[in-house]
């Protein structure tokens, strides 16, 4: 039997942990003006386990935040990020540094990773991780895109999907959506039927003032997270939503005995 757990850390951070190989996703653990997690960390950077590997989804800081993690010890950690965006990593250390685009392969020791569609503000990819006969989709902060679309034919069974659901919209050019919101992220998990659904990518607050004058949500984070529950449940009743507070692990089996139990 082979087990999964995830620890959402904080935004689209979360610790992927197969039976002790682990991947991080977009790292943010710093912030700066305009940039607030809005939760707490669930995992500092001094309290972050040893890696098998990294996944950013595109070179913005609060998804690639490579000064920060310029302080992770190991700079011979695989960080696959959107072909394009390795200099980012490379500028801190990191040396190991595998540019993706959509539908290519690469490896985190047993974890194979592939890149899949993404759409956002600018170039971005999403991904998924298996090994051990379990699947876990990581979407970033994308659109709902019709390229998604493929992901179940190359991909039936997908245990788990990370998905952002805050709808963000910026409003200075003429409220533009850039990424999930509630009823799009419900929608994925209609076309993908992932067995569980982890909401992400939701407490973000950039302050008082650009809140109001620069972005736009689908709602506030409690009002996010039950609109994804009640979507879910209509377009997708076989999906299971799971809201996870930062730090919180979740566990999942190939056989399903003892989910949900650390």
């Amino acid at each position: 039997m082979s087990t999964l757990t995830i620890t959402r850390i904080a935004y689209s951070s979360v610790l992927i942990d197969f039976d002790g190989h682990r991947v991080l996703t977009d790292p943010w653990l710093s912030e700066r003006d305009g940039y607030y997690h809005g939760e707490p960390y669930g995992i500092t950077l001094e309290t972050l386990p040893r890696l098998d590997g990294v996944a950013v989804s595109h070179d913005h800081y609060d998804h690639y935040d490579m000064e920060a993690f310029q302080a992770y010890p190991d700079k011979q950690v695989p960080i696959a990020v959107i072909r394009g965006a390795e200099e980012t990593a490379r500028q801190v250390g990191f040396s190991n540094v595998i540019g993706m685009d959509a539908w290519e392969t690469t490896t985190f020791g047993p974890i194979t990773v592939t890149a899949a569609p993404g759409k956002h503000s600018v170039p971005e990819i999403t991904y998924l991780l298996q090994t051990g006969g379990l699947t876990v989709y990581f979407g970033g902060d994308t659109l709902l895109i019709p390229e998604l679309s493929e992901i179940p034919r190359r991909f039936p069974q997908v245990d788990v999907a990370l998905l952002a659901i805050n709808g963000l919209q910026i409003r200075p050019m003429n409220n533009m959506q850039v990424v999930m919101n509630p009823q799009d992220a419900a929608e994925f998990c209609r076309i993908s039927q992932p067995r569980y659904a982890v909401p992400i990518h939701y407490t973000f607050t950039a302050g008082p003032i650009q809140d109001v004058e620069l972005l736009k949500y689908a709602g506030t984070p409690q009002a996010l997270l039950r609109e994804f529950e009640l979507a879910v449940a209509q377009r997708a009743p076989d999906t299971t939503v799971r809201v996870l507070a930062p730090g919180e692990p979740f566990q999942v089996t190939t056989d399903g005995v003892g989910e949900g139990k650390e």
